[in-house]
């Protein structure tokens, strides 16, 4: 599942470069929400699987979605709209593991990381540096564009910790479907005020059907799995490897060029990647018993 939900994720920058140019960003992630939650009330009808219990968890299921979907997408393609450098905002947003490390450590509720793990998020995040260096100053900083970047950072970092702390064990299609339902209804006002209007496109038709049956209902759903059986670090380390995997398929698709530095960066990030996961974690009372 890790393998499959990077490749899918992955693909939401190239997404993003079919659809961007013939809607506004915040009108194209409210249709994409309308439209996957209509895809899983489908598949519901015929699935009938079990709804959350509890008013509690319909809550926090609507916080995470609010956080997960609406915010960090929403200020990801807003930020770039907006003319901020898509490498500069992977960068910030690369930031998402350690800031994740940092609280597990910090608050105890997961066992605490070992020095190879340590070790592999920095690698990783020195990795993502190398890959999306050449892009870093292609696009405009300014006080707008890097507190969109570092508003989707706090959103998704903030979401996938309060899922993981909050969110009880249930269906992923339901639940699903609550988060996506919660994040249409703060995306859907805010696009109202877009002064761009959505033109038809084959481009943009294209770029919606996979982002709502690829990435929605395939990757949005692997993403909730994994936060829900897995530690919260590790699952977020898989990150890292997102843009490496996006700078291959445009290079494969759109002809964009792979620097050594890239390459090495793409090595390093898998390098990483795999200290997080497969090194064995530090239990929480080991770790105070040490200290």
């Amino acid at each position: 599942m890790p393998a499959v939900f990077v490749l899918i994720w992955s693909t939401g920058f190239v997404v993003a470069r079919f659809g961007m140019p013939h809607a506004p960003p915040l009108s194209f992630l409210a249709w994409r929400y309308a439209l996957s939650v209509l895809a899983f009330a489908v598949w519901i009808a015929f699935t009938r699987p079990t709804w959350p219990q509890g008013r509690g968890q319909w809550l926090h299921l609507a916080v995470t979605g609010a956080l997960i979907h609406a915010g960090y997408l929403g200020f990801v393609w807003a930020a770039i709209k907006a003319g901020a450098p898509a490498g500069t905002v992977a960068l910030m947003v690369g930031l998402q593991p350690v800031l994740t490390a940092l609280w597990v450590t910090w608050s105890g509720h997961e066992s605490r990381l070992s020095r190879l793990q340590w070790l592999g998020l920095l690698l990783g995040f020195a990795g993502l540096a190398m890959v999306v260096w050449r892009k870093l100053g292609l696009g405009q900083l300014n006080a707008l564009t890097i507190g969109l970047a570092l508003a989707a950072l706090a959103s998704i970092t903030i979401g996938s910790l309060y899922q993981k702390r909050w969110v009880r064990p249930c269906d992923v299609r339901t639940a699903n479907t609550v988060q996506l339902a919660a994040a249409f209804c703060v995306t859907w006002p805010l696009s109202w005020l877009e002064t761009e209007a959505v033109r038809l496109h084959p481009e943009l038709v294209g770029a919606m059907a996979w982002s709502v049956l690829v990435l929605t209902l395939g990757g949005s759903s692997m993403l909730y799995l994994m936060l829900q059986r897995g530690a919260a670090t590790r699952v977020t380390s898989l990150m890292y490897l997102v843009p490496p995997c996006t700078a291959v398929m445009a290079w494969w698709l759109f002809g964009e060029s792979m620097t050594p530095l890239a390459l090495l960066g793409l090595v390093l990030c898998a390098t990483g990647v795999a200290l997080v996961v497969r090194t064995a974690p530090v239990p929480a009372a080991a770790a105070r018993g040490a200290v």
